[in-house]
Parts: C-alpha cells; sequence; structure tokens
C-alpha cells in the first residue's frame, strides 16, 4: 500500500462516524489488511473513550453568564418576532385599505381632470405620483433610519 492509502485511512478514521458508507467499507477492508492503522484506530478509539469518561463541569460564573446570554437573545428573537408580526398587520391593513381606496381615488383624479381641463395622461399621472409618494416616502426614512441605527450600533460595539 501507498503512504497516500494510509493517511486516507487515518483521515477516516479521524472523522469518527461522519463516513459515508463506501468509506466506512473501504476502511473496514484496508483495516483488516493493515496492522498500522488498525493499531491506529484502536489507539484513537482509546483516547476517544478516554476524553468522553472525564467528567466535565462549568465554572458556576460560566453557567450564569451563559444564562444570561441566551437569555437575552432570546427576548432579542422574541421582540424581533413581534415587530415582524406588526409590520404584517401593517402592511396587511395598508394593503386592503389601499385595495378599497383606489377606485375612489381614481374617479376623483378623474373628476378633477375633467374639471380642470387637463389631458387624461396628466391626471393619470397625477394619480400614479400621489399614490406611489408615500411609500417611497416611508421606504426611504425607513431605508435611511435603518442604516443610520446599524452604523450607531456598530460603532457603539453592539453591531452583529
Amino acid at each position: 500500500m501507498t503512504r497516500d492509502t494510509h493517511e486516507q485511512a487515518r483521515e477516516l478514521i479521524s472523522f469518527g462516524k461522519d463516513r459515508t458508507g463506501t468509506q466506512q467499507t473501504w476502511l473496514r477492508t484496508h483495516l483488516e489488511e493493515c496492522a498500522a492503522c488498525r493499531q491506529f484506530a484502536e489507539v484513537a478509539s482509546e483516547i476517544v473513550r478516554s476524553v468522553q469518561s472525564l467528567p466535565l463541569a462549568a465554572d458556576a460564573r460560566l453557567v450564569r453568564a451563559t444564562q444570561m446570554r441566551v437569555r437575552f437573545h432570546a427576548s432579542r428573537l422574541q421582540e424581533t418576532r413581534e415587530r415582524e408580526w406588526l409590520v404584517g398587520l401593517a402592511c396587511l391593513a395598508v394593503g386592503l385599505s389601499a385595495t378599497l381606496t383606489l377606485p375612489f381615488l381614481w374617479r376623483l383624479f378623474a373628476w378633477m381632470g375633467e374639471w380642470a381641463g387637463v389631458s387624461t395622461i396628466v391626471w393619470q399621472m397625477s394619480f400614479l405620483i400621489f399614490f406611489i409618494a408615500p411609500s417611497l416616502i416611508v421606504a426611504t426614512t425607513l431605508l435611511s433610519r435603518g442604516t443610520h441605527w446599524k452604523n450607531n450600533d456598530e460603532r457603539s460595539g453592539q453591531g452583529r
């Protein structure tokens, strides 16, 4: 066998249980033929058993600090979910109100266009601007505020 085959076997032994079926079969066959790799596998297995048998105890301060961080992140996740729920409801309300008021606004702009004597394209473009402008203003404001908040968080060391 070549040195590359032994290195490959040792690599697969080091992977432990993270082997595919074909890798497991190849390794089993190789270990039957190669005494050096079989000994490596036995030693590695013994080391793993030894490490697994050691009791692990965390310092009380570490446990408290970890619990505090987990609680903090859980509360932030809960706040984020609540905000997303409110944003979803607001979007639903805006969509519903826009759907209900759109025909009335269209008729109002048509009537105002006829009353003012402007061409159809002018009052239609005015309607489009009137209908889309609030969305553009709100989106721009939210984007700029979001960028501003993100930059402030990064400067104060809170950004992620």
